[in-house]
């Protein structure tokens, strides 16, 4: 006998009502931020050839990508990451273009990933990528692009953890550690565990200085004043450029005004080895993971026969919702909407009402109500679905009732 299928595969989730509303909200919300920067629309697939996101690219690992073939055999894959099919397509289409390209995207994601039980394999991401500008300048646009898509949203505690992939990358080349205990190291850096370095690097030939530094990158963390701290243990020049780039970021977002959402993290790290500069993740109340991340990433478009600087930003729309939702932050996502209930015989009526109404700008919905209904039953209706006014035809004439909106 078939049974009948109701729930979802594990990793993804129906959004409706009012959910739904509130996450187009922030879609929406942030769409206009990014076009307000002058950002223009692109879309890709959905899925794409496998070698878009190969190891060689440095993205998502190729067992936690969806992969699948064509009918010519070729293996295909859900996009992890939208970012390397924006630089695919810039390589394709921005080919003659020698000025910087804005582009914005809303897109969803799709990643096969069981690390984290309840982590959502299917997301939405609405992003921004700048790509042909390689100054610090571009970095402080995209970092006042993620302050301000968060503020607008109503969102006012958070803040943006920005590194530098070269300063921690400079000490990993002065180590030349095995791959094995370079991804072990990664681990605990990541994970801030201070006495993990301590007791792999003890295994290791290196000098105390290398080892010094290396322990105290998971501590080099906080405001400003950090990165005094960390020169001292910028130990080549790559190290030290690195600091002076984040200096000069930190200047500009003063004049933005967002200096204070803006903390400092050497020992950031990301899974996507694709970045080659700063390296940013977003946190707030509400969520364990960032609400938004990005970096920069000079030598992607190697990859795709295009070299040009880059950077980007995505922000993840579901862990935005879900912070927002766990800090009673109310979003105005109410909707006049009005309930036009009608007999069969007030059809034409309560049809030319509606139209005239709609061409108001309110968004009414037309309901013929059954024989053996009452107004009552529809009002409780309306009232579960958060109407604000219920309208109906008493004696030949159009009665309006406005409702409480609370859901």
């Amino acid at each position: 006998m078939y049974k009948q299928i109701l729930h979802t595969p594990e990793g993804v989730r129906d959004i409706y009502n009012g959910e739904c509303r509130r996450k187009q909200y922030i879609q929406e919300t942030l769409h206009q931020v990014l076009t307000g920067y002058g950002y223009e629309d692109i879309q890709t697939p959905t899925f794409e050839y496998f070698d878009v996101f190969s190891r060689e690219v440095g993205t998502v690992p190729s067992r936690e990508l969806y992969k699948f073939f064509d009918r010519e055999g070729n293996t295909l894959v859900l996009r992890p990451d939208v970012t390397p099919s924006i630089v695919r397509a810039v390589a394709k289409y921005f080919a003659p273009e020698d000025m910087p390209v804005r582009l914005c995207y809303m897109a969803n994601t799709f990643i096969n990933s069981s690390d984290f039980q309840g982590r959502l394999k299917e997301t939405t991401q609405i992003g921004a990528e700048l790509i042909g500008d390689g100054s610090a300048e571009a970095d402080a646009e995209l970092l006042a692009l993620v302050v301000e898509s968060l503020l607008k949203t109503g969102l006012k505690e958070f803040q943006v953890s920005v590194g530098h992939a070269d300063f921690f990358k400079s000490l990993l080349k002065e180590a030349d550690l095995p791959e094995e205990m370079e991804l072990e190291l990664r681990e605990f850096i990541s994970n801030k565990n201070m006495f993990g370095v301590r007791e792999l690097l003890d295994a290791a030939e290196l000098s105390e200085q290398l080892k010094e530094a290396l322990v105290k990158v998971p501590d080099l963390f906080g405001s400003v004043e950090i990165l005094d701290v960390a020169e001292s243990y910028a130990i080549s020049e790559k190290a030290k450029a690195s600091l002076q780039r984040l200096r000069r970021i930190y200047e500009l977002l003063t004049f933005y005004g967002y200096e204070k959402y803006i903390t400092f993290d050497l020992g950031v790290v990301s899974k996507y080895q694709y970045y080659t500069g700063i390296i940013f993740q977003a946190y707030t109340y509400g969520t364990g993971e960032p609400i938004a991340k990005g970096g920069r990433y000079d030598t992607l478009m190697d990859h795709f026969g295009k070299p040009a600087p880059a950077i980007g930003f995505v922000c993840v729309a579901d862990r935005l919702l879900t912070a927002l939702n766990r800090q009673n932050i109310k979003l105005d996502v109410d909707r006049p909407l009005t309930l036009l209930l009608y007999y069969p015989e007030e059809s034409r009526k309560a049809i030319a009402c509606a139209g005239e109404l709609r061409s108001q700008g309110g968004p009414v919905e037309l309901c013929c109500m059954a024989q053996d209904r009452t107004v009552d039953t529809y009002r409780d209706y309306a009232s579960r679905k958060g109407t604000n006014r219920l309208c109906y035809y008493k004696d030949g004439n159009l009665v309006a009732e406005f409702l409480s909106t609370e859901q």
